[in-house]
């Protein structure tokens, strides 16, 4: 039975978001270690254990380093390869970058060599939890995908292998009693609903049931309750947030851009116009009484060479 409980009053940081989904999985800690292996044995139906991440990424320990990873990149004890990562908001190209990487994952393996043919290469599996927006517009939660002759229904039953799980489809499943859920729904729910503090009981509940998620629990609240290790972890999710706010920003200004485009760019000149105008404008007066190029200068914000040419082109007061 599990000793970890979370408090229904508990704040805690949604895990949902990719650098603590990785700071709770990518911990150098055994318990990391094993909610790993556990949440992995969970969606692809069999025991894995990791022995490793692989070090072509930056250091785990770092938690700055570790958001620019790409994905929690590890090798089973048996040698298959795993990629797992959180995706908060899928892209529409979603399913050929899935494709894409499988692919790099599988053929990546070294298989040269007198002694080696193509029966050595391992099984390579791409995990991705889609978050938010669903994905696959069946009201199936989770999808594992093969090569598949969809005419004869024949599987290639081949090596690699891409498996979805899409957190926005829970609704029914999560006003299941616990008593009658899989393995794979508990950790579904655990994703989607650890914030929600009206669903607080419920996963306390699953967790008393499922030891990996347990364990996965215990490298959350250490994170949670570590202010300082807090503070970076929000500070990184503020910065994420922010770059991806930016970039939905700009893309749907984008898409608007060629029906404003005209009037935008049009009142954006004039304004930059008027304001060059009226700039020359108490340059040329407060030259004619005198002020110096350096003082118009900071008055306007105009530069120098402008300035210059305002002053030659003033009329010269005649002395008699």
């Amino acid at each position: 039975m599990s000793a970890i409980q979370f408090l229904e009053s508990e704040d805690l940081i949604d895990i949902r978001y990719d650098n603590v989904f990785k700071a709770v999985f990518t911990r150098n800690t055994q318990v990391s270690r094993s909610a790993l292996s556990k949440l992995i044995s969970a969606l692809i139906d069999r025991k894995v254990s990791v022995a490793e991440i692989i070090a072509n990424e930056p250091p785990v320990d770092s938690i700055r380093e570790r958001q620019i990873r790409f994905d929690i990149n590890c090798r089973a004890e048996n040698g298959e390869l795993i990629n797992v990562e959180m995706s908060l908001n899928p892209a529409p190209f979603e399913p050929v970058r899935l494709e894409y990487h499988t692919g790099k994952l599988f053929t990546g393996q070294n298989i040269r060599g007198k002694d080696k043919t193509y029966n050595d290469l391992k099984q390579a599996y791409q995990i991705t939890i889609l978050a938010r927006d669903r994905f696959f517009q069946d009201k199936v939660f989770l999808h594992t995908f093969e090569y598949y002759d969809p005419v004869n229904k024949m599987s290639l039953s081949g090596r690699s292998r891409i498996i979805t799980l899409e957190l926005s489809k829970l609704n029914t499943v999560v006003k299941k009693p616990v008593d009658s859920m899989n393995v794979k729904e508990y950790w579904a729910i655990y994703f989607r609903y650890l914030t929600n503090k009206s669903k607080r009981r419920k996963i306390n509940e699953i967790l008393e049931r499922e030891e990996g998620i347990a364990m996965a629990s215990e490298v959350l609240q250490t994170i949670s309750r570590d202010e300082a290790e807090r503070f970076r972890l929000l500070s990184e999710l503020k910065h994420e947030l922010d770059t991806q706010s930016r970039r939905v920003y700009a893309e749907q200004k984008g898409e608007k851009r060629g029906l404003r485009r005209g009037i935008k760019e049009g009142m954006k000149e004039g304004m930059k116009e008027g304001m060059k105008e009226k700039s020359v404008e108490i340059a040329r007066n407060a030259l004619a009484k005198g002020a110096s190029i350096e003082f118009v200068r900071e008055i306007t914000g105009l530069d120098i060479e402008t300035i210059r040419n305002i002053h030659a082109k003033q009329p010269k007061t005649i002395t008699k």
